[in-house]
């Protein structure tokens, strides 16, 4: 079994939510990150992905999203105890809400930083740079309906 991660690609113009983990956190601790946590069980459920990364964004740093959260990647990973994660990252598109350190514990500070500032910044993992870029290449496309984005992403 796998503990699912869901994570937000949240942009304002041209740049990107970023947060710094607290120290306290057991994984990536003082790196920065895009908003996020793991799936709750729920039972028989629908959109569970989606309402988790919004109860996050709240939760974490005070924000909404648009409704339309578009798929960017998906990972996985070890956590140091030896859970396996499946992390899932969406491109959304940031609504309302100042982000700050809502939730201390599990965020250092809030930053909104352009791509290159992510990719050039010192406390950022490889998989970030990743994640970042796909984000970006999707959020540069021309707007297309979700049918024409599900042909291209089949591809």
């Amino acid at each position: 079994m796998f503990f699912i991660n869901v994570e937000g690609a949240v942009y304002r113009g041209n740049k990107w939510l970023m947060i710094e983990r607290s120290h306290k956190e057991e994984h990536a601790a003082r790196m920065l990150s895009f908003v996020g946590g793991t799936v709750d069980p729920e039972g028989a459920s629908s959109n569970i992905l989606e309402r988790t990364l919004r109860r996050e964004l709240m939760e974490e740093v005070g924000i909404s999203v648009h409704d339309n959260m578009t798929y960017v990647r998906n990972t996985s990973f070890v956590l140091p105890d030896g859970r396996e994660v499946v992390d899932i990252v969406f491109l959304c598109e940031w609504q309302s809400g100042e982000p700050y350190s809502k939730s201390p514990d599990e965020v250092e500070a809030v930053h909104w930083m352009t791509t290159e500032e992510i990719i050039n910044h010192p406390q950022t993992e490889a998989y970030l740079h990743d994640n970042i870029r796909e984000a970006d290449r999707l959020r540069n496309l021309p707007k297309q309906s979700t049918n024409e984005q599900e042909i291209h992403r089949s591809r």
